[in-house]
């Protein structure tokens, strides 16, 4: 494709940017329909003149239809734009972008989405439509899918659809509550995520963090034992990685804990685990739900995560290899790939 692209740009120099643009025009009105031209115009930043002019000839095409309430998308458009996804990534340089990831950190997988997700919201949604894109490859029945929480997994929820074989799948969440906006609940996003798979879920009714004793009594719990059972055998684990001091933050860690995150420099987070830019778990909060020990019982451990801001954390997290699945935007893609301790 590489040769057959290069060609294209030696004998037809303006084909590519407009293949581009329109593309560009095709991928925004699916996140955004139905859309008006002006809040078109200045999402992907052009004129409204251009953009008028581009709407009419994919309106002719029939890959676009304009209502009184916006425009949408039509089967053909929709046809169109993932036909072109994968020219587009090579075009545009994510290709590169993913195998240079997936290579510096060595990963079984690793998607990149356009976009920073710390500057624009629809990104977040993107690695969610990206993540069910990947779960819908290769889930097979009759298999447990564990889902923390986080808006970053919201969003995954978000993007879900009913496909084949979620029917016989049981959704879990790997961790109780964090005492946060319900919304961003494990418990939440997997009943969310499996209504709209049209799959059966388990929930896990227990706070996170707890201290020792009340751990040690709840884990021998018959209900809670069983869903724990579930999620550590789980097939499938789908979490987030988070900054360090916000993840503490959220979790009302003491002055004392706080103390002792900051001092030992952790900067990511993930399963309760707090890890510094070596990897090394720095810090580590009692949680019921999955372990990092769990995770090698996993077929696929996908972590979604995105935004330059987040791209310490990321590192930290995959220097131990916990994971085999990256699915993240550029700002976070291009940070990592700066980062000297990759």
């Amino acid at each position: 494709m590489r040769a057959f692209i290069d060609l294209q740009k030696k004998l037809f120099p303006d084909v590519l940017d407009v293949m581009q643009r329109r593309y560009q025009l095709l991928y925004h009105i699916q996140l955004m329909q139905p859309v008006g031209r002006r809040a078109l115009a200045e999402n992907v930043e052009l004129a409204e003149r251009t953009v008028r002019s581009e709407v009419d000839f994919l309106n002719n095409q029939g890959a676009v239809e304009v209502t009184s309430r916006g425009m949408h998308l039509t089967y053909e458009g929709q046809n169109i734009l993932e036909q072109l996804a994968e020219f587009i990534k090579e075009v545009t340089g994510i290709k590169v972008l993913e195998q240079q990831l997936k290579d510096t950190l060595k990963l079984d997988c690793v998607v990149v989405v356009p976009g920073d997700s710390d500057e624009l919201n629809w990104v977040k949604h993107e690695m969610g439509r990206a993540c069910v894109q990947y779960l819908k490859d290769r889930m097979t029945p009759n298999q447990a899918i564990a889902i923390t929480g986080g808006t970053t997994m919201a969003a995954v929820a978000q993007m879900m659809s009913p496909f084949k074989d979620a029917e016989q799948c049981l959704f879990v969440p790997a961790r109780g509550g964090l005492g946060e906006r319900v919304e961003n609940q494990a418990n939440t996003i997997c009943a969310e995520m499996a209504k709209r798979a049209r799959g059966d879920y388990r929930l896990l009714y227990v706070p996170d963090p707890l201290s020792e004793e009340s751990y040690q009594t709840i884990i021998e719990e018959p209900s809670i034992k069983e869903v724990l059972d579930i999620i550590r055998s789980a097939e499938i684990v789908i979490h987030g990685v988070g900054d360090a001091m916000t993840m503490a933050e959220r979790r009302k860690t003491s002055t004392e804990q706080l103390d002792i995150i900051q001092d030992r420099k952790a900067v990511g987070e993930a399963f309760g685990y707090y890890f510094n830019t070596d990897g090394k778990v720095v810090h580590k909060v009692r949680t019921v739900g999955l372990q990092l020990e769990d995770l090698k019982h996993a077929k696929h451990v996908i972590a979604v995560a995105g935004g330059k801001s987040k791209a310490e954390a990321i590192a930290s997290y995959f220097q131990p290899g916990q994971s085999n699945v990256l699915i993240t935007d550029e700002g976070a893609a291009e940070e990592l790939l700066k980062g000297s301790s990759l």
